[in-house]
């Protein structure tokens, strides 16, 4: 390793939470040349283990691989959640830390915890990439998520070159995901991406490698690693499809769900996506396409409470 490389590995220590302090550990790399602070966030749902699996390997080959710059990589923000297998939530006030941004030092446990992690992480940086995978009960189709924002098109250009297939750009007036890194990032000016590789909480190794490659991609793409960036749709295999905003569907009532659709798969108008029943038999209510689209993500536990998140929807295809 040269001598010009500067390394510090280190932990964040995060105090005034209801339950005992978390500890948050990180990698932290400058290299020799000038070059951008990309932060690099997984995580921040505990149990997406694909996303945290692929910022490890990554702050296990900084040391030698960063040739301009500063990454600070960050492989689990959120440990009470992986330790206590929780998807979506903090434990402690059952919030989700990905609405919580950025956060409140006066607030609940996800939102004291949203609040360091931003300052220590995100603020002050000039790139964002936050990794995430279908949680425990969610199939999901890899994509990329952005917001719309005066760095929009830094942001669209990231999100291409991670490669995953399917981009979505969030709208400012419409967020279906509010309060998220890549939201609050947005609002400071700082180009952000949310990259979504794998799902059902299951350690696939596919997902894995197709997070690193994107990942690695992404990272060559703003000058932070040696080598030349290719183009995203190498590493998908076909071009992306971009899609204007989402619908994310919920249930009115309670009960057994059965989707109708498999993630990737583009429905028209008027389809049927799905059902949620009586758990003696009969159906209570039908779920249907909006409009034309593709989902992205879709819950498979037949568990679904009123209210209940069944898919998300991206529009257009």
């Amino acid at each position: 390793m040269s001598a010009e490389v500067r390394v510090r590995r280190d932990v964040l220590r995060v105090g005034g939470l209801a339950g005992d302090d978390v500890e948050v550990g990180y990698v932290d790399v400058r290299g020799p040349a000038d070059g951008p602070h990309v932060t690099v966030l997984a995580g921040v749902h505990g149990t997406e283990y694909t996303s945290i699996a692929a910022v490890r390997r990554l702050a296990a080959t900084l040391e030698r691989d960063v040739v301009a710059g500063r990454v600070t990589a960050v492989p689990l923000v959120n440990p009470t959640a992986f330790w206590a297998r929780s998807p979506f939530v903090v434990p402690a006030d059952g919030k989700n830390l990905n609405r919580s941004f950025p956060g409140d030092p006066a607030g609940t446990d996800a939102e004291v915890l949203a609040h360091r992690l931003f300052a220590t992480f995100v603020v002050g940086a000039d790139a964002l990439l936050d990794l995430h995978a279908g949680d425990l009960p969610e199939a999901l189709e890899p994509f990329a998520l952005y917001e719309e924002s005066p760095v929009e098109a830094a942001s669209r250009d990231l999100a291409l070159a991670y490669g995953l297939g399917h981009v979505v750009r969030q709208s400012a007036d419409a967020r279906t995901v509010g309060g998220s890194t890549c939201a609050a990032a947005a609002d400071l000016g700082i180009p952000a991406v949310v990259a979504e590789s794998g799902q059902n909480g299951i350690l696939d190794p596919a997902a894995v490698d197709r997070h690193t490659a994107g990942l690695t991609n992404a990272l060559r793409h703003l000058g932070v690693l040696a080598g030349d960036a290719v183009p995203g749709a190498e590493l998908a295999g076909r071009p992306a499809v971009e899609h204007e905003g989402w619908h994310w569907l919920r249930t009115p009532v309670a009960g057994w769900w059965e989707s109708a659709v498999a993630v990737g798969a583009p429905v028209q108008e008027g389809d049927l996506l799905g059902t949620v029943g009586e758990l003696l038999g009969g159906v209570r209510h039908e779920v249907r396409a909006p409009e034309a689209g593709v989902p992205l993500f879709v819950t498979t536990s037949p568990a679904v409470l009123a209210d209940g998140l069944l898919l998300g929807l991206a529009r257009g295809h």
